[in-house]
């Protein structure tokens, strides 16, 4: 039978290339697994995080098989980003890609008597051979989900195939009520003698069908006349179990969990499951926590699942890599639409060799994660025009595209766009479906255009299913004010950012999906801005988990239909001001406010937002909001002046940036004409890489951005190919004047190569 021992306690680790020991290394550093080198230096702020190869060390006993000609298998469940595995010294597999599980059979190096060292190299240096090439967020090192022993007789179900487990079951909902499951096992060393039989069980363990086949043929089908299906509410789950048989006896046995359920998208109405029409509105997730790095548990796991249900979202996009099997269990357990990804982000490398890394990515993607019912999506690739496009891209996009449908025709190709991907050109209508990652009223453009642009899309393209896979704002929690605005990094505009969204994104239930950009906070060691450096802060809860942002409630009382009533502002804890707006947010008909015992107001919420104009007493005031049977409290302090902290210590406004420019250029006489992009010469419409191939014209660029940004940036390979329309863009609202100033100054310049 099958013995599966876990190994994770104890084991050596040495941060730097010791080179393969000859034995046990009884002086490294000892720690437990999962484990990441990066947990600390991976949100540094300056890039500078530790991406060199370690050691890691382990012994253990050559497990025992009563049954003749058993096997010993390695199983490790993730090492990033390149991993070389020895036993006894002896190289026994080589894996490229950071984030899926491989395995290797290490039999026949195995002692017989006696304890064998198992030694892994792990790898997060830069290379061009492997994806992610760029990308912001922390690519942390190490052995980060565990490792396992695994022993079997020689005759067992296949753990050699892309690291999957074996099986692949594929449930159909009939239309009589019943479902059929299409289950394939698939077997190895097995002769004439050996069977595979098929149960089914119920959420009770209760067995509901049952099938036999010869091993040499494991494929079949079941019916199962009266099937519970799947769904967000009520997210039922069935046990398929498969037990490989001689005659009497049961040499192996695996099991997976799967679901029945439909799904399907209408480009003129969005979203369908199980036949019901169910607009998809949700979050994205990075697996990661503070000074845990990507090293977390199974608990840990589930808590973000759990929180992400609670915000009441019914889709996760898993940015931007295969995650835990914890997570996507927990999803599976939870009722989730899942889009699931491989790291093609940012930047396609030249190297021909890393197409073919991308295509075993995803068939250990999709193999490895098959029988999960909360999949629905496969992702090709994410944000990858920042690297520019060219025909081979196109073409690679068209080969995983086709790859997927070879592995899996039951679910839908999906991609996440670029902001500035043009809307008819030839990266549309490669997969299924279509999302744009847009942050209009944060990189550039204004909160206001969000809506009209999906109009004009779908109206442009009714027959593409369109969705927004990113969105989204930094808010710290630091910041507050009375009039927010974009770039000022407060809570308070994140707010504003995600109630204007909501509205928008409700309004229009024909857009498929929609994933804001992000449930929490995560690393991104080459960041440093808005005063917290070393990570992204566009979570709607801080990357810790104790506490949820002000936009994490008006999320909640759009998609969660528990009655729940929040008071907004509760960290904006000191107020000057005689008078002041109070903003409550609910999914309830209408809010009751009270100031210290004292009734304000009742009022209908209006897009789930209540305004209430509070003259305020000195000192201490006492909230208090009910809405039906919720209430909420909140206590704000009058005060002179409001404490410094509120603000950001360096404006990082579009205003101020502009004005800065204009400082940069020096003298420039601007006239009414339009802007003019000579040929051979720079332009706005020039990338930084084409600018900083100018020395003269760089000069001028790189003072105008403080000389933060150059070659030697950990993100320069992602920016060099921003043109300076677009970077200025991102900085806030950039007046045309100041497009106008540079545009000049570049003009008079050449364009080299």
């Amino acid at each position: 039978m099958r013995n599966i021992i876990n190994i994770n306690e104890n084991w050596k680790f040495i941060r730097e290339d010791a080179g393969l020991p000859a034995e046990y290394p009884g002086m490294w550093q000892t720690v437990d697994l999962p484990h990441t080198w990066n947990a600390v230096d991976g949100n540094d702020g300056n890039g500078s995080y530790y991406r060199g190869k370690c050691w890691y060390a382990k012994t253990f006993e050559t497990p025992k098989q009563p049954l003749k000609g058993g096997r010993v298998f390695v199983e490790i469940l993730a090492a990033s980003s390149e991993a070389t595995v020895y036993v006894n010294g002896t190289e026994v597999i080589y894996h490229e890609g950071g984030y899926s599980t491989f395995r290797a059979d290490v039999t026949d190096l195995c002692k017989e008597n006696g304890e064998n060292l198992l030694v892994v190299a792990c790898t997060n240096e830069p290379t061009d051979r492997v994806y992610p090439q760029q990308a912001d967020f922390t690519f942390y090192g190490g052995l980060y989900r565990g490792v396992n022993i695994i022993s079997v007789p020689d005759a067992h179900f296949n753990l050699e195939y892309y690291g999957g487990p074996g099986i692949m079951v594929t449930p159909k909902p009939t239309e009589c009520g019943g479902a059929t499951f299409e289950i394939e096992a698939f077997v190895k060393n097995a002769d004439e003698n050996f069977t595979v039989q098929y149960t089914i069980l119920d959420e009770e363990g209760l067995e509901v069908a049952y099938a036999s086949r010869p091993a040499s043929a494991p494929k079949t089908t079941i019916f199962l006349p009266d099937a519970q299906l799947w769904d967000f509410e009520n997210p039922y789950l069935y046990t398929v179990v498969a037990e490989l048989l001689r005659r009497n006896e049961v040499y192996d046995e695996i099991d997976t969990r799967v679901g029945v359920r439909s799904f399907s998208v209408d480009p003129q109405k969005g979203f369908y499951l199980n036949g019901v029409l169910t607009p998809l509105r949700g979050v994205a997730r990075h697996q990661d926590r503070m000074y845990i790095g990507n090293a977390l548990d199974a608990e840990a796991h589930y808590d973000d699942a759990c929180m992400i249900k609670e915000l009441g979202a019914n889709t996760i996009r898993l940015a931007h890599y295969q995650h835990n099997q914890y997570f996507y269990d927990a999803c599976d357990e939870l009722g989730f639409a899942i889009w699931a990804e491989i790291p093609f982000i940012s930047v396609m490398s030249k190297n021909p060799a890393a197409h073919e890394n991308c295509r075993q990515q995803m068939k250990e993607l999709i193999i490895q994660n098959y029988n999960h019912p909360s999949i629905m999506f496969w992702g090709l690739s994410n944000e990858i025009l920042i690297g520019g496009i060219s025909e081979q891209l196109v073409e690679n996009h068209k080969d995983l595209n086709a790859l997927v449908r070879e592995l899996d025709s039951t679910r839908l190709t999906t991609i996440a766009h670029v902001s500035f991907t043009p809307t008819d050109g030839p990266m549309h209508r490669i997969t299924d479906l279509e999302s744009y990652n847009h942050y209009f009223g944060w990189y550039g453009g204004k909160l206001e255009q969000n809506g009209p642009w999906l109009d004009k899309f779908h109206a442009e393209n009714p027959d593409i299913p369109i969705g927004i896979s990113e969105y989204g704002c930094e808010g710290i929690m630091t910041y507050h004010s009375p009039n927010p605005k974009v770039k000022d990094y407060s809570e308070d505009y994140q707010a504003v950012y995600h109630e204007h969204m909501c509205k928008v994104l409700d309004e229009r239930p024909w857009v498929w999906g929609t994933h804001l950009w992000n449930m929490f906070d995560f690393g991104c060691a080459a960041r440093d801005e808005g005063g917290v450096a070393g990570r992204n802060n566009k979570g709607l809860v801080c990357m810790d988990r104790k506490t949820k942002k002000d936009a994490y409630y008006i999320c909640k009382s759009y998609w969660n239909p528990e009655p729940m009533v929040y008071l907004c502002g509760k960290r904006y804890a000191q107020r000057a001001g005689d008078v002041r707006e109070i903003k409550v947010y609910t999914n309830q008909p209408s809010v009751q406010l009270y100031c210290n015992g004292t009734l304000v107001g009742e009022q209908e919420a209006v897009d789930h937002i209540c305004r209430f104009d509070v003259t305020m007493s000195e000192g201490y005031n006492l909230f208090l909001a009910v809405a039906g049977s919720v209430k909420d409290t909140m206590t704000i302090e009058k005060v002179e002046a409001e404490p410094e902290i509120y603000t950001l210590p360096v404006e990082d406004d579009g205003s101020d940036g502009a004005a800065n420019w204009f400082t940069a250029m020096g003298s420039v006489e601007l006239d009414d004409g339009p802007m003019e992009f000579p040929e051979g010469k720079l332009s706005i419409k020039s990338t930084m890489g084409q600018i900083h191939r100018n020395p003269e014209a760089w000069a001028i660029v790189d003072k105008m951005m403080g000389g933060k940004m150059n070659p030697e940036h950990p993100m320069w390979n992602m920016v060099e190919n921003f043109n300076m329309e677009m970077l200025m863009g991102m900085g806030g609202d950039v007046p045309e004047a100041a497009l106008k100033a540079i545009n000049k100054q570049l003009n008079a310049f050449d364009l080299i190569g």
